[in-house]
């Protein structure tokens, strides 16, 4: 079967409707900008696109009838009950998520119940998707209510690739700490190969949030999950830019615009639309509508606000309490204001065609969009594209995520009133010809990046990390290769492996002196040493004292500090060359600054060299501090002959003449050996795959370019070798 697309949101892009009357099914597209920018992508081939379509309470019948009318359009259902609808959307999604994520952390609920609902209704996605699914399709996960789903995805289909969208804003790591479910929800999220967000900004809090609480450091938007690359980046969402220019332009617009009448030509219009939502910020926008007319008396009578606030979500507590306060500030501003023949405010509690809107956008003066916090909003691209005379003024929050596109609006930070007020002044003051030039710029970037380019840019995307998780997995040792090593192995009667202990042997860990041999690794030991025909070398950045006592029952050799100190055998360790340390001195003084100035850190002293380590310090304050103290010690050790080392969440000085490399080519001139071995993780592991003969067999643990010639995934996969080698006599 040819590989598909399959497109998962919450809701579908219709709805299922019941008739109270007579029991029969109406379906209702919807118009929305998703539904709208992914109608070409679901609806071609075998596509599919899955979600709830709206409603429940099905029989079996009436359930084989809405697959049957879904299926023809390329969708299919998944089905929730009222108490999933209760806990799951209205719950979960809206009581935790929707507050948190938008900064209104007072109106946050964290019930165990609806996060144990939350999960429940990804695993009916994940279900769904599952009795559709091939195990190399795409899968396109979008929004919020579905965060778990990649990584339920990931493990059920380990090939698939998968996206997903986050359109709501991402809050700041202080913010989403306060999520008791966090790392579980990161982890939800990073069973995709490219995670898209609105803004930069959203990606960066989710990037911080990743490293802080999982320990996963990113670099240019690329984070290594489990040595899996995963991709996040930002894409604007857009509108279909020339569905709202033709509309603008049409006879029905037009028709709408003369039977609105008054509404729209007698007085300066002031248009504001939205979802009744506290993240709207209405409240201070009529607050600020009425310090205007109070503060320029001489448009009173000139000019009025048509409000817009369309239904939503109206059981909720917060959402009943808000419609109050709006109802009861429209009242009070238009019994402050009104004249016989004038209101200042035109309130519509209601839902608007799409020619109605169209008409609205099209002939109002301003556009007034000031969400407190909204991760893009496409109303205020939807005002720009409609205004085909380019006249208008758009005044739009900073706080939405399209600020960051239309910088020729004018700006305003949504919790000062003032500021509205001095904006709806200049809006209405502003000469046409600025007014004109201002829209044709933000213009030309509403109609280049609009919603078909958003979905090409981020599949695109997807395909371009898939390809470079390809070509990282070429390098893992392939099954072959792995057959012909151990071939050579069994048929070698000199074999000397070089193993590297820490992010090789062992896991890390926060403590580095905690990380001591478990039992499954003693037992390796144990059978690998045991063959005379192996010489097995410890290579290690540790100190002698350290490695000498772990590997006391073991036949090992030992290159301890990076390559400072040699102990073949039972002999006693000798230094590679003559060293001397007095150099720490000045060095260590600089470290110490640096733990009084990084809580977590701490300095470990080595005969030959000195480390900082900051794995215990905040993941992000480490990391900038250490790429501080990189650059300070690199200009105090220019002339001294000392290298200066960044490993992981580690900063360690030693000499410049001194490295696993030269060490192991020591050992390698000792003897004639027809089989070489050498694994390691680091940076510092480098020279020792650049010392190995060609024929040698190099292995890197994790994924990444490298000197060595295979990558092996994990700890635990170089383990597996190991006990493969120790089983072969």
């Amino acid at each position: 079967m040819s590989k598909k697309t399959i497109i998962v949101s919450n809701r579908l892009p219709v709805t299922v409707s019941k008739n109270t009357e007579d029991g029969t099914l109406s379906f209702h597209p919807s118009s929305g900008g998703l539904a709208t920018g992914l109608s070409t992508t679901y609806k071609q081939g075998g596509n599919l696109w899955i979600g709830w379509p709206g409603t429940y309470g099905h029989d079996d019948k009436e359930k084989i009838h809405i697959e049957k009318e879904l299926k023809e359009d390329n969708m299919a259902p998944v089905y929730l009950t009222k108490e999933d609808v209760n806990k799951f959307y209205e719950g979960y999604s809206n009581k935790t998520l929707w507050p948190l994520f938008h900064y209104f952390t007072e109106y946050a609920t964290y019930d165990k119940d609806l996060w144990d609902s939350y999960i429940h209704v990804n695993e009916l996605f994940l279900k769904a998707i599952l009795e559709h699914a091939e195990p190399e399709d795409t899968i396109w996960v979008h929004d919020y209510q579905l965060l778990l789903l990649p990584g339920m995805l990931r493990e059920a289909l380990p090939d698939a690739t998968i996206g997903f969208f986050n359109h709501i804003p991402f809050p700041s790591y202080e913010i989403f700490r306060l999520l008791p479910w966090r790392e579980e929800t990161l982890e939800g999220v990073l069973g995709a190969d490219l995670i898209g967000f609105h803004t930069y900004d959203d990606m960066r809090h989710f990037l911080s949030s990743v490293n802080r609480l999982l320990g996963y450091d990113s670099s240019l938007g690329l984070v290594k999950v489990k040595n899996r690359l995963v991709a996040v980046d930002a894409f604007p969402m857009g509108i279909d830019y020339d569905k709202f220019e033709q509309a603008a332009n049409s006879d029905k617009t037009k028709q709408k615009v003369i039977a609105y009448g008054d509404l729209l030509s007698k007085n300066k219009s002031i248009l504001s639309i939205d979802r009744l939502d506290y993240s709207k910020g209405i409240k201070h926008r009529l607050l600020g509508f009425d310090k205007f007319l109070s503060k320029y008396p001489e448009y009173q009578g000139e000019v009025s606000l048509i409000l817009l606030v369309v239904p939503s979500r109206d059981k909720v507590d917060q959402y009943q309490h808000l419609k109050e306060e709006i109802d009861t500030l429209v009242g009070k501003i238009n019994g402050k204001y009104s004249r016989m023949n004038w209101s200042p405010i035109h309130y519509f509690y209601r839902s608007f065609s799409f020619d109605g809107l169209s008409a609205l956008y099209k002939a109002s003066d301003v556009g007034l969009v000031t969400p407190l916090r909204d991760g893009m909003n496409l109303v205020c691209k939807e005002y720009v594209a409609s205004k085909t005379n380019q006249q208008g003024v758009l005044i739009l929050s900073e706080m939405a995520g399209a600020a960051k596109e239309l910088s020729e609006a004018i700006l305003i930070n949504p919790n000062d009133e003032n500021q509205i007020v001095e904006a709806l002044y200049n809006a209405l003051t502003m000469p046409e010809d600025e007014q004109r030039s201002r829209m044709k710029e933000m213009q030309k970037k509403v109609r280049r990046y609009n919603v078909h380019r958003w979905v090409e840019i981020f599949m695109n995307q997807l395909d371009n990390i898939k390809e470079k998780q390809t070509a990282m997995n070429s390098r893992l040792l392939p099954k072959k290769s792995q057959e012909r090593m151990l071939e050579k192995y069994e048929a070698a009667s000199k074999r000397i492996i070089f193993l590297d202990y820490d992010g090789t042997l062992k896991g890390f860990a926060a403590d580095p002196q905690s990380v001591s041999p478990d039992q499954e690794l003693k037992e390796i030991m144990a059978s690998i040493t045991a063959d005379p025909k192996n010489r097995v070398v410890i290579i290690s950045g540790r100190d002698k004292e350290t490695l000498e006592a772990w590997f006391a029952d073991f036949k090992v050799d030992i290159i301890a500090e990076h390559g400072i100190w040699l102990r073949r055998g039972d002999q006693d360790f000798e230094m590679i060359d003559n060293l001397n340390s007095d150099w720490k001195s000045k060095i260590s003084r600089m470290l110490d600054r640096y733990v009084d100035r990084t809580p977590g850190s701490f300095v470990e002293e080595k005969a030959f060299s000195i480390a900082w380590h900051y794995r215990k310090a905040d993941a992000d304050f480490g990391d900038l501090r250490a790429n501080e103290l990189v650059g300070n010690l690199n200009y105090l050790v220019s002339n001294m002959n000392l290298q200066v080392m960044h490993g992981n969440k580690v900063v360690e000085v030693k000499s410049q003449d001194v490295n696993k490399g030269k060490a192991a080519v020591k050992f390698l001139n000792d003897d004639k050996y027809d089989f070489i071995f050498a694994a390691g993780d680091d940076v510092t592991d480098e020279d020792t795959f650049l010392a190995m003969p060609k024929k040698s067999y190099t292995i890197k643990v994790g994924i990444g370019a490298s000197a060595a010639r295979y990558n092996l995934k994990t700890v635990a996969d170089v383990r597996q070798l190991l006990t493969t080698f120790g089983n072969i006599k």
